[in-house]
């Protein structure tokens, strides 16, 4: 490694690029029109992108290139395109959150660097494994982690080469990454797919402790932790910000910049961030990062508040002395939108011109000089040029022979023939060769990577048959009143560590429980599911978390991929059967029925799908209820994760009601006010299952039951089996919102 740390910047449009580069960026990272999370961002085009790492490159600045979204079936062939022509460009990594994009790459671009997006929500280190597996040479951890579980995993993928990337600056989610369907349910607007609509920024209905803003968090800033950031082995420090513009990004890499290099200088850190405070900011916070968890990490506004920090350091209280500051803090920003403007008015991400001149006479052979801003170079023939009156040499079929020039990097600005004897003629298998020299000489003689093509994805013959049902139960006193032939998960805690001893002893006392793994397992929980695995030795288990998917693929344990893991084409499906053995999947409820249709298992490998549940819509590791209801304890610990049990609604100005639930052992989760219900995917004959899941745990939502738990699993049995039923008079009301909408 060359260098201790990177500073890794956002780029969301050209002019952010050139700010970060100016400010001192060791790689900025950036998204094209689609594919990336960033939907809101302006983004760029190829020819920017490839302006863009050509300019960073002369600053030894690198580009990663997000594709940091969960990719739908009908979506891979363009993906594959664009990797095509990715591949032969100069940029240094990409980005990726899907399983299935992980699995292309590994398999079809193995050039191409890997780095696991924050919407892995990697927190475990059965999580840095798997990643390493799939040729992920960094994680982007979990912003949830505090410094010492962030020390573990740097440790631990120290050991298996793969870096470990921290975001150090830029907005906090209440939610962790890649587990929040707020927007997704609302409107279809999936964070998964880089479309989220901020509804946690939403304004609400006053609380009972008076927040009108009950789940905006302030910004995270570790400003002041460089010095524990780097004992803890953080390679990459990452700035979030893609939608913010290039005076934000050019403030806040400059002083990061400054920061680091005090660092790495062994000179005093700077102890002042009031420059920080001049761009956007929501005020800051390193509460996730020092693991003090408490409401001081919430703000009760979601706009700028630059002007208020601003008035509290100056005691400022009249509208005089606001206007005052309001005034001083718009010069300062038109100060430094200036600055950037002059520092970035020589930067250049424009194509570069080609001139290419051709000369040769009759029996001699044929060259072809390229100059470009840089250089200039030359290729001849192998063959010598004969006389032709009809295959000559002229502009337009020069033009039309030399085209392939005319890539995302280069465009031809003149082609001179002076030089070049008329009525003369090259063999067009030259000509072809010719030109793939030239091509390679201006990718600097890389060789050209040719097209891949992906085999299509084949429909196992399959019989028809009826999909078998599992129940999510949390209640183990009436197992026997439920059918044999129904197969029972058990949810366990996110405790693990505190309760595996009492979780053995109920999993061995009832082997007909199949353990069902929550998708946040962190720590000492971790270390506690490996002892699990180990005594109990389930023959099959569910896991919403992939670390533990990891843990059971080591063991040669059944494993199913929980709804949670974010399923959304054929390759993710293929990925975990043949890199991880995996028996299964849940596809996500995020899709339609035209999305999921598209969908494709591998021979012998289980499709899955949870028909009903409590929706939930986002898991935080914050206390949800210090700005709703209320809390004695000042902050979130672990005694709060073991004991607390507790439950609040809270009611958007746009009509949407949200569930706070806290049951022991679980981290707060906010669930839609209505449970899921979809009888009709048992209506589309094309998705032929293997399994349904009911999710029958007591969640406390507004959906209400009129039977008990045996009697609405018969229900199921019969809409299953295509018989007459009673689920929407027993359970009401219930919402499909999401599988009507789709992604």
């Amino acid at each position: 490694m060359s260098k201790q740390f990177e500073l890794l910047a956002p780029g969301g449009d050209l002019e952010s690029i050139k700010a970060a580069i100016v400010a001192g960026a060791d790689a900025v990272y950036c998204g094209l029109g689609k594919f990336n999370a960033r939907n809101k961002a302006t983004n760029l085009s190829l020819d920017d992108l490839n302006g863009v790492v050509r300019l960073a490159h002369q600053y030894d600045c690198e580009v990663f290139l997000t594709l940091n979204i969960i990719m739908l079936e009908q979506e891979i062939p363009e993906l594959v395109r664009l990797l095509n022509t990715l591949v032969n460009t100069n940029i240094d990594g990409v980005i990726v959150q899907d399983l299935g994009l992980a699995y292309i790459l590994k398999h079809h671009f193995p050039t191409m660097d890997v780095h696991a997006s924050t919407q892995f929500n990697t927190h475990n280190e059965g999580q840095v494994a798997l990643l390493g597996q799939l040729t992920a040479s960094r994680v982007n951890l979990s912003r949830e982690l505090n410094i010492d579980e962030i020390t573990q995993l740097a440790s631990y993928g120290r050991d298996h080469n793969v870096l470990m990337e921290v975001f150090v600056h830029g907005s906090y989610c209440v939610s962790f990454s890649g587990l929040c369907y707020i927007s997704s349910l609302q409107n279809g607007a999936s964070g998964n797919r880089g479309r989220c609509r901020q509804s946690c920024r939403e304004q609400y209905q006053p609380t009972d402790v008076g927040k009108n803003y009950p789940l905006n968090m302030k910004d995270n800033s570790a400003f002041y932790d460089m010095d524990a950031l780097a004992k803890a082995g953080v390679y990459s420090l990452k700035i979030e910000g893609r939608i913010k513009k290039s005076h934000y990004v050019y403030t806040v890499v400059d002083n990061w910049r400054k920061q680091i290099d005090r660092y790495c200088d062994n000179k005093p850190l700077l102890a002042d961030n009031s420059e920080l405070h001049t761009v956007f900011n929501r005020d800051f916070s390193n509460g996730f990062l020092m693991g003090n968890i408490s409401n001081a990490m919430f703000i009760d506004n979601p706009r700028d508040n630059a002007a208020h920090h601003l008035a509290q350091q100056e005691q400022a209280s009249t509208p005089e002395q606001l206007t005052d500051i309001k005034k001083r803090l718009y010069d300062k920003k038109t100060d430094i939108i200036g600055t950037v403007r002059e520092k970035v008015a020589h930067l250049d991400t424009d194509k570069w011109p080609i001139t290419v001149t051709l000369s040769g006479k009759i029996d001699r052979p044929l060259i072809v000089t390229i100059k470009t801003p840089s250089r200039h170079f030359s290729v001849q023939s192998d063959s010598v040029l004969t006389s032709s009156s009809k295959y000559g040499f002229d502009q337009c079929s020069v033009e039309k022979w030399l085209n392939g020039l005319n890539d995302i990097d280069h465009i031809i600005e003149r082609i001179d023939l002076t030089e070049l004897s008329c009525d003369l003629y090259l063999p067009f298998s030259e000509q072809a060769k010719m030109r793939e020299q030239l091509v390679q000489a201006l990718n600097n003689d890389r060789l050209i990577t040719p097209e891949v093509v992906l085999p299509r994805v084949e429909s196992p013959q399959k019989l028809k048959f009826k999909p078998k049902l599992a129940a999510l139960l949390s209640d183990v006193d009436n197992l026997s009143d439920i059918d044999d032939d129904i197969e029972l998960y058990y949810p366990l805690p996110e405790t693990l560590y505190v309760e595996s001893e009492s979780t053995i002893a109920l999993l061995q006392q009832f082997p007909r429980l199949v353990p069902y793994f929550p998708a946040i397992v962190i720590g000492k929980d971790f270390d506690a599911a490996k002892k699990i695995l180990d005594e109990v030795k389930p023959k099959r288990i569910v896991t919403n978390n992939s670390g533990i998917g990891y843990l059971a693929y080591q063991r040669g344990i059944e494993w199913l991929a929980g709804p949670q893991m974010n399923l959304s084409n054929s390759y993710a499906l293929k990925c975990l059967k043949d890199e991880f053995n995996c028996s299964g999947a849940f596809i996500s409820n995020e899709l339609n029925q035209k999305q999921i249709k598209r969908i494709v298992a591998p021979q012998g490998f289980e499709l899955h799908y949870c028909m009903y549940q409590p929706n939930a819509l986002m898991i935080s590791r914050q206390c949800l209820f210090h700005q709703t209801v209320g809390c004695r304890r000042k902050r979130f610990d672990a005694r709060c994760l073991t004991k607390c049990e507790k439950t609040a609604s809270i009611l958007n100005l746009k009509d949407s009601a949200f569930v706070l639930d806290k049951q022991k052992g679980h981290h707060n989760i906010v669930y839609a006010e209505y449970n899921m219900l979809n009888t009709e995917v048992l209506e589309q004959p094309s998705n032929n299952f293997d399994g349904m899941m009911v999710d029958l745990r007591p969640i406390k939502t507004h959906t209400q039951r009129t039977s008990n738990t045996a009697s609405l699993v018969k229900e199921f049995k019969l809409a299953i089996a295509g018989e007459r039923h009673n689920l929407h008079g027993q359970l009401q009301p219930t919402c499909n919102k999401q599988y009507k909408k789709g992604l």
